[in-house]
Order: structure tokens, then C-alpha cells, then sequence
């Protein structure tokens, strides 16, 4: 048993939570995985991954029971996170996004919201979560899109970019400034919108470097209204629910890294005990087992403190932003550089289709970009430190 097989036999998780796990495990093997090749090469949306996902009734595990769930750690959510992405980043990118979008539903919906959407939620309907937009990236606080009161309405009208599950999604989650706030910060709004609402429509899919399975598309608003029933809490409220949610997306972010990272990292060791060079094994070679050594230690701390944030979070503790965004950063870091040792380990052929790991390198630069690129990361972190 190797340092990072005693990691995660020692992850404390609840005898059924266990059992889940072990279902993800299963499935992501022997029904995700032998899949995932084809589905990046088509760029064909994975339903079937996603029904399968939906017949183990995952989406229940971040769903409250009064809502028609049967909810689980945030621990034991992470872990199945990191195994589907493990066997296929674009349907980890799928699933991971349904609690990314739904979570401030979860935390800051009313009880009437909650009843009404929960419930599809729990029984596998997909979200979006929608706040990029062409000049709003990284610093979200300068999104255009606008929420005009109209008596019992809300009239929707702007675009995002970006979006995963853009024009699969049945439920989204989006971000928007309220008309009578002005245009800071302050006016920063949420809101749940639902497919196929009248005025709304997806745009064209993205063709991305990896994960290309997963529906990225541009959404448009010309003149959408939803009803004044489906804003999240007041208006102007909107920041304090985009910053509670990216904090407990970003850990998720970082599942998702280092389930592609830990399939590099497997894949790099079992390639290089049978590949032979001048007679010998190349990990017999010294310098590849200080890479490996290098690479094993920086694996198993990051995932070591990808559980200690998932007790902050399970604990309620109110401020661990910064631990967030160092774990997101770190492992989404981590994830390409196991990747890219990965492909050079494998010589030639890790530049080629045949071995995953040229998928699992191009799949692993997202990690690194979304969800606050990790310039912003280091900046916010870095930050932290400033003495007033």
C-alpha cells in the first residue's frame, strides 16, 4: 500500500458515506472511464455518464432531506468529486457544477424556493451557475447584466460567457445588477432561472482545449422575465451569496484538479515500471524516482489539506476564504505539473492520443483558470497579510 493509498483509507467518513463512495468508485471504473476518450474526442455531451450518475442519485447528497435528499459530508462529496474527474474531467466538470449552481439555493433560498426547485434537484435535474461575462471575469463586480423590477417580474437583460452546462442545464443560478441600485457593487443581485423561460437562450458552444465533453456555451437575456419570487434573498444581496458560494466551490475545484492529477500520476507509474531503457525499467533511474518523490509528497499533502478545509466547512466556520483559495490554487498548480511530468515520462507517446495522459494535461489547464484565476488567488491570499 502505497503513502497515498493509506491517505485515503484514513478519510473519516460515515460507514454509508463509505459505501457511496465505493458506488462512485465502481461506476467511475467501469462505466465513466472506458468512455471518456470518446467523448473527448467526439466533444459529444456524455448523457449517458450523467444518467448513470442520476440512477446512484448523487445529486442527493448536497440536498437536504426535507427536500427530498439524503445528504452526506461535505467530505464524502469532495471525494466523489475527485474520483468521476478521475475517470473523466468533463463529467466531473458536469456534476460538480449542479452543486456549485444549487448550494445558494441550499443556503440562502426561502422555504418556497427551496420546495419548488429542491426537489428536481435532488431527483438529477442539471444546474448552471452564470456570473462570467465578457467584461466580468475575474473580478465579477463589473457584470452588466440587469434585473428591472416589473411589478410581480423581473425583467432579465444581458449575456454571459462561459457557462458550463450552459444549454443542458434545467435550472440556473444567475447574477445580475438590480436596476434601482445604480451599477456597484452594492447592486449585485442573484436569481433562479429556469429552462426554457421565454426570452432566454443559449449561444454557441465553446470549442475548448479539454474538458470538451462538457457544454460551455455563451447565454443570452433579451427582455427574459422570471418571477419576483425567484430572486435569492433582497436585492443587492447578491455579492454576499457569489462570495459564499465560490468558497465552497473552490474546494470542489480542487477535488476535481487532483482526481486528474492522481490519474496522471497512476498512469506515469505504471508506465514507467514496464517501459525499458538500455535494459533497464526507467523508474529504476534516479532521477525519475526523485520526480516521483517530489511529485508523490506535494500529491498527498494537497490532498491532505483538501480534507482539513472540508472539516472547516462541515464545522461552519465563517472565514476560510484563504484556505479555499490556497487549496484551489495548490492543486489546480499541482495538477499541471503531474500532468505535464506525466506526458514527458511517457516520451513520444504521452505527446499522442493513445495514452490518456495527453488528454489528462490538456483537461488540467482549466483548473487553473476557473473559478478565480490563480493570479487572483495569490492576490487575494498574498493580501490577507497587509496590516492595516
Amino acid at each position: 500500500m502505497t503513502v497515498l493509498d493509506r491517505l485515503d483509507a484514513s478519510l473519516d467518513l460515515a460507514e454509508h458515506e463509505a459505501m457511496v463512495l465505493d458506488q462512485v468508485r465502481a461506476l467511475a471504473r467501469d462505466r465513466i472511464a472506458p468512455k471518456a476518450e470518446h467523448y473527448d474526442r467526439t466533444g459529444a455531451f456524455p448523457h449517458e455518464h450523467v444518467a448513470a450518475i442520476n440512477a446512484l442519485c448523487l445529486n442527493a447528497m448536497f440536498v437536504p432531506e426535507d427536500y427530498g435528499g439524503a445528504p452526506l459530508s461535505f467530505t464524502a462529496y469532495l471525494a466523489c468529486v475527485r474520483e468521476i474527474a478521475k475517470a473523466c474531467a468533463s463529467t466531473g466538470i458536469i456534476w460538480a457544477t449542479n452543486f456549485h449552481a444549487m448550494k445558494p439555493l441550499i443556503d440562502r433560498g426561502s422555504e418556497a424556493q427551496k420546495r419548488r426547485f429542491l426537489p428536481r434537484v435532488a431527483q438529477g435535474a442539471l444546474g448552471a451557475l452564470a456570473i462570467t461575462e465578457p467584461t466580468a471575469g475575474s473580478d465579477a463586480t463589473g457584470m452588466r447584466t440587469r434585473f428591472t423590477p416589473e411589478g410581480d417580474r423581473i425583467r432579465i437583460d444581458g449575456g454571459k460567457i462561459f457557462i458550463t452546462n450552459g444549454d443542458v442545464a434545467d435550472l440556473y443560478l444567475v447574477f445580475g445588477k438590480w436596476s434601482e441600485l445604480g451599477d456597484g457593487k452594492g447592486a449585485i443581485s442573484a436569481l433562479v432561472l429556469e429552462k426554457g423561460t421565454p426570452g432566454f437562450s443559449a449561444g454557441r458552444h465553446e470549442d475548448k482545449m479539454g474538458h470538451r465533453a462538457s457544454a460551455t456555451t455563451a447565454l443570452n437575456f433579451d427582455g427574459c422575465r422570471v418571477p419576483r419570487d425567484n430572486l435569492l434573498g433582497q436585492p443587492g444581496e447578491g455579492l454576499a451569496i457569489l462570495l459564499g458560494a465560490l468558497n465552497k466551490s473552490r474546494p470542489s475545484v480542487a477535488a476535481h484538479a487532483l482526481g486528474i492529477a492522481r490519474a496522471a500520476f497512476e498512469d506515469a507509474v505504471d508506465y514507467i515500471n514496464q517501459r525499458q531503457q538500455s535494459g533497464r525499467r526507467i523508474i529504476e533511474f534516479q532521477g525519475n524516482q526523485f520526480l516521483l518523490a517530489d511529485l508523490a509528497t506535494d500529491l498527498a499533502l494537497c490532498e491532505a489539506w483538501l480534507w482539513h478545509v472540508a472539516r472547516l466547512v462541515e464545522r461552519g466556520d465563517g472565514d476560510y476564504g484563504q484556505e479555499a483559495s490556497m487549496l484551489k490554487m495548490r492543486a489546480s498548480d499541482l495538477a499541471m505539473r503531474i500532468t505535464t511530468e506525466a506526458v514527458q515520462l511517457h516520451g513520444g507517446y504521452g505527446y499522442c492520443k493513445e495514452y490518456r495522459v495527453e488528454r489528462l494535461m490538456r483537461d488540467a489547464k482549466l483548473t487553473q483558470i476557473w473559478e478565480g484565476t490563480n493570479q487572483i488567488h495569490r492576490q487575494l491570499i498574498g493580501r490577507s497579510f497587509m496590516r492595516k
